[in-house]
């Protein structure tokens, strides 16, 4: 996460890039775009669903007590097979339950773990809506020229997202953002995202001041120059 020092850094970078344009760059920062609640569950019931087939498969079988010496009838062996079936079955569920409870649990309890077992397009997912949501809840949509433009980041999937409104969208092909969000995904890998947000913002600003350049005599700063921090 940002330090104080970072976060005036962030700032002080989205000032410096406002002022060559009548764009509007807004910084927000979340240590986790989700808790993930869904994964412990299904996780749990993958190795749930699967373990009696991994049993088998590594060999272990269930075996019925002899009931082909003596006198036994076909009453007495209809009863034996049905007990030996009923308890493997029972067996069977209980080691299933204890199984899914377990590993619930120990994924659930362990963050990181959580984490790495998150599909990425999962984390995609959860990292744009996330974005999406604050760009509404910040009003970057208010803006008089339609100009503002959210960047968006997600340190513990290392994941950043760009929102531009729609008199940018209108101008700007997606892919111009490319370079300016490989720049920060870099920074926050480096650990250093105060430098990641640095390059971006720079970046963003150019794009911003090419097609809506300062105007010397009505530039108002519609949008907060701080960078937000989401728990």
């Amino acid at each position: 996460m940002l330090s104080d020092a970072d976060r005036s850094r962030v700032e002080a970078a989205v000032t410096r890039g406002e002022l060559r344009t009548r764009g509007e760059i807004y910084t927000v920062m979340a240590r986790e775009s989700s808790d993930y609640g869904e994964v412990p569950v299904a996780w749990a019931a993958i190795a749930a669903l699967a373990a009696p087939a991994l049993l088998l498969a590594g060999g272990i079988h269930v075996s019925a007590p002899e009931i082909l010496t003596g006198e036994w009838t076909a009453a007495q062996i209809g009863t034996v097979a049905e007990q030996s079936v009923r308890g493997a079955l029972t067996g069977a569920l209980l080691m299933q339950g204890v199984l899914f409870v377990a590993v619930a649990l120990l994924v659930g309890v362990i963050r990181p773990l959580r984490r790495l077992l998150t599909p990425k397009g999962l984390k995609r997912e959860q990292v744009r809506r996330r974005a999406q949501e604050q760009f509404l809840a910040k009003n970057l949509a208010a803006t008089r020229e339609r100009t503002g433009v959210l960047i968006y980041v997600s340190a513990a999937e290392r994941m950043a997202e760009l929102i531009a409104d729609e008199g940018v969208a209108s101008k700007v092909d997606p892919k111009v953002w490319d370079e300016a969000m490989g720049a920060l995904i870099s920074g926050i890998k480096r650990k250093r995202p105060a430098e990641g947000f640095e390059a971006a913002i720079a970046k963003c600003a150019d794009v911003l001041a090419e097609h809506f350049p300062a105007n010397a005599s009505d530039n108002p700063n519609e949008l907060s120059d701080s960078v937000v921090i989401l728990p």
